[in-house]
């Protein structure tokens, strides 16, 4: 059994055809959509896990008093083996990262960028989605809403990066032209505005046929090339140059597609890889913790202890294929013709969960671990999916420790758990040790959400779903002990102590802000965030090009109430800066949590749980334009994404610099 998105918005049931009947009592439900494989049909724990390689340098170039790491990076579709060959499909088609100079590298998940502590690393990224024989641009692998806010380069300079129905032309379908991305360096902080990725800063390939009357670039590819970039020279058609200092703890980091209105397609397609900090007084010498890492020029089968982690769910269509939704299930209106204000968009879903768990860009895969330790650098790269992961052998569950957590590194000390919950973009960094496992022990890395709060929202939006199909994704992967090969030397993680964490210091101001939903006939419409009055007691919901309503100074150190008024946990991400988790305050019983252990480091992504104001306290450090938003990448989408501004908001600020806004 298989389940997509409901008419209310949630899970439904599907089933392939020709496949034995659901369970007793299991909800079912007309397939809406193009066949899909079902979760059960997909052997477990047949391949290996791929492990991440080192992305190749362009070269090294020297900057203002510093040497450069040079990198030409681009966006490629190409065709990758994701599911096990025993089901005799053709490779899926999929989007990745790769040096262009290294063609090999390109890949799903994408190689990773290892950086140096206060060595910038200087990016050209480009949008190379075209036809290497002729040229032209290829359309998207996944279905397209144009009624939301979005790049839009249809809409020409005048209306792009605006819904079609600003122009009251929207199209008979799904958006079939040319793709915009822009690449967001998830974590980086602080960096300059115009290396952030601003979700509309896009830029479409440099093919052969654009239409004459399309946007090729986005409203702030243009402001940043014209006003403030210092690499502005070496932006082109179809590329971008960014740069990003590395002046900040040792941390995990990930780079991922940004692009305004559809970010949840984009990165679903497959561009995505993690950026590793090493070095610097925040990080351990070598030796300590488990390694070594992959490295560049790495022989095939070299063993490596320190392992990237890169967990998602995907669908699948019976030809192997990607599967995400072409109709959001409500009753919508038809293409060319403007939703009215209560009228959901024709395509947009509000969550996605695909019925496959997909690591490392294989489904269900399996790793052969020795007796020792090992360290996982683990990323929830999900669009909507909480994960509760957990170790068990079946008869025992195995503890682990996490000794650091998104972009801020390391935390105060190592915290032994028997479970971690992460939310979409949120990353762990974690010590398993595997030293006195028999051998032969298999161990499954669970996820066991479901049985949580982290999936509440999900069970409130969907039709049941039956136990048979929500038992596959309570599985992630597998781990096999075998001997060890060399001794371990690196340092147990209950004698480790970790590099000195020093909190943010007192705050200037406390900012109220909504997390809240615009809903119609008992179905979410669009998510919002927004202010709150508390003299008043007015919330007030805003959209992206709403006024910008958060406006600190460079140096102010602020705390941040997010109150979540939906039944649903939101991942908020802030731009450029590294917050501390502070509480959470039940909105009805005003009992008040301290954060997870595992969240009392910096971090740059937090959960904001459902009926409660979550606190977190930042310090902006670099002037300019960055944003915040729900990592829920559907949210993120339809307007759950705002705008703020460092220091004084410059007059010719796009939308927001007009006296009149």
């Amino acid at each position: 059994m298989k389940y997509g998105l409901s008419a209310a918005g949630g899970l439904v049931v599907l089933r392939r055809p020709g496949l034995a009947s659901a369970a007793p009592g299991a909800t079912r439900a007309l397939p809406r959509h193009a066949p899909t494989l079902h979760a059960g049909d997909i052997p477990r724990f047949t391949q290996p896990l791929i492990i991440p390689q080192v992305m190749p340098r362009s070269g090294k170039h020297f900057g203002p008093g510093a040497l450069v790491d040079y990198y030409e990076i681009a966006v490629r579709q190409f065709q990758q083996h994701i599911l096990p060959p025993e089901l005799g499909l053709p490779p899926t088609t999929v989007w990745g990262y790769g040096s262009i100079h290294h063609p090999e590298t390109f890949a799903y998940p994408s190689f990773t960028i290892e950086a140096e502590w206060r060595r910038p690393v200087r990016v050209k990224w480009i949008n190379d989605l075209k036809d290497p024989q002729t040229g032209r641009f290829l359309p998207h692998l996944l279905p397209v809403d144009p009624t939301l806010h979005w790049a839009n380069p249809p809409g020409g300079l005048k209306d792009r990066d605006a819904s079609c129905k600003h122009t009251r032309h929207c199209p008979e379908g799904p958006y079939r032209g040319p793709v915009p991305i822009v690449t967001h360096l998830h974590g980086i902080a602080p960096v300059a505005q115009e290396f952030d990725g601003h979700p509309e800063a896009w830029y479409l390939p440099a093919a052969s046929d654009i239409p004459p009357n399309y946007a090729r670039t986005g409203t702030y590819f243009d402001y940043f090339k014209k006003n403030q970039s210092s690499l502005a020279s070496l932006w082109e058609p179809g590329a971008a140059v960014y740069e990003y200092p590395n002046d900040q703890r040792a941390a995990t980091l990930w780079y991922h597609d940004h692009t305004l209105g559809i970010t949840r397609v984009n990165v679903y397609a497959g561009p995505a890889g993690f950026y590793l900090i090493r070095g610097g007084p925040d990080d351990l010498p070598p030796g300590v913790l488990p390694g070594p890492p992959p490295r560049l020029g790495d022989a095939p089968g070299t063993r490596v202890y320190e392992i990237p982690l890169v967990i998602q769910d995907r669908t699948f269509k019976d030809d192997g294929s990607l599967y995400y939704p072409e109709k959001n299930g409500h009753d919508a209106p038809a293409f060319g013709m403007a939703p009215a204000h209560d009228e959901p968009p024709p395509i947009w879903v509000p969550a996605f969960v695909g019925n496959a768990m997909v690591v490392n860009g294989r489904t269900w895969p399996h790793l052969e671990v020795e007796q020792r330790r090992y360290r996982f650098r683990v990323l929830n790269a999900c669009n909507t999916r909480y994960v509760g992961l957990r170790l068990s052998d079946g008869a025992k569950v195995h503890r682990f420790w996490v000794i650091g957590t998104d972009a801020g590194g390391f935390l105060p000390a190592p915290v032994e758990v028997d479970t971690l919950s992460l939310g979409p973009s949120e990353r762990a960094d974690l010590i398993v040790d595997f030293t006195n496992m028999p051998v032969g022990t298999e161990i499954l890395l669970l996820n066991v959400s479901e049985s949580g709060p982290t999936q509440a929202h999900l069970a409130h939006m969907a039709a049941l779903v039956a136990e048979e199909e929500r038992n596959y994704t309570t599985e992630v992967m597998l781990f096999r002990v075998v001997p060890a090969t060399s001794v371990d030397t690196s340092t147990p993680p209950d004698r480790l102590t970790l590099p000195c964490f020093t909190p943010h210091g007192p705050e200037r101001l406390t900012r109220p802000l909504l997390l809240t939903e615009k809903s119609a006939h008992d179905r979410p419409i669009l998510l919002l965030q927004g202010i709150i009055d508390l003299q008043t007691g007015q919330r007030l919901g805003l959209k992206f090009h709403d006024r910008i309503t958060e406006d600190p100074d460079p140096g102010d150190t602020e705390i941040w109430e997010l109150h979540n008024d939906t039944y649903m946990p939101h991942p908020i991400h802030v731009h450029n800066v590294e917050f501390q988790v502070l509480n959470r305050e039940d909105m009805y019983s005003h009992a008040i949590s301290p954060p997870e252990p595992w969240e009392t480091g910096f971090k740059d992504t937090v959960n904001a749980t459902p009926h409660a104001i979550t606190r977190i306290k930042m310090k902006f450090r670099h002037e300019g334009a960055f944003i915040w938003h729900c990592h829920i990448l559907e949210h993120e989408d339809n307007e759950m994404m705002r705008p703020y501004h460092v220091g004084p908001i410059p007059l010719d600020l796009p939308h927001f610099g007009r006296p009149d806004h």
